[in-house]
């Protein structure tokens, strides 16, 4: 008779490959934010200061996949232009909409982190990565404060624009995480 299992292994790769291509995103979309918004912009140094962390995770994740032999995702260079392209367009309707970008972003990226937090629990494996991703989360968690305490809110259509956002991080996460 087997044993019963209480919860299946996670696949790793998966996570640090769509964890890898999350960051990278959110590096271009800072980027584009700056782009339009200019280096003095409003919100300029938040946007910085965000980025910069970004740019650690990024690393981090580009290191573990160096060191585990995760395959990255393909669709990185469709990341890049996509990155840029939201975080420029929505910097483009106004210092608001940018950090409704960055909340939007930064809560479906919370939520992903916690769900593989809770699986990387369940079956009790990987502690390094579980340590990566609880950190990564948390400054996450702080960029979307800051966002919503720089006006994220009084976006335009902030409802609409937020709900677009978040669905099209929840289709990059289900893509990346596959191809």
């Amino acid at each position: 008779m087997m044993a019963n299992r209480t919860a299946a292994a996670p696949d790793i790769h998966r996570m640090i490959r769509v964890d890898h291509a999350g960051e990278y995103g959110a590096t271009r979309i800072y980027a584009g934010q700056l782009a339009v918004l200019g280096e003095r912009g409003p919100h300029a140094t938040e946007i910085r200061g965000m980025a910069a962390e970004e740019d650690v995770h990024l690393a981090r994740f580009g290191q573990l996949i160096a060191e585990r032999g995760v395959r990255p995702t393909a669709l990185q260079p469709f990341w890049s232009v996509a990155g840029f392209a939201l975080g420029a367009a929505t910097a483009l309707i106004g210092p608001e909409a940018a950090m409704a970008c960055t909340a939007a972003v930064e809560e479906e990226i919370d939520r992903h982190y916690s769900r593989q937090l809770d699986e990387l629990e369940a079956a009790g494996t990987d502690p390094e990565l579980a340590t990566v991703i609880e950190e990564f989360r948390e400054e996450e968690r702080q960029h979307r404060d800051a966002a919503l305490a720089a006006g994220a809110e009084r976006a335009p259509a902030y409802p609409l624009l937020a709900g677009a956002i978040r669905l099209g991080c929840r289709m990059a996460i289900r893509l990346s995480e596959r191809i």
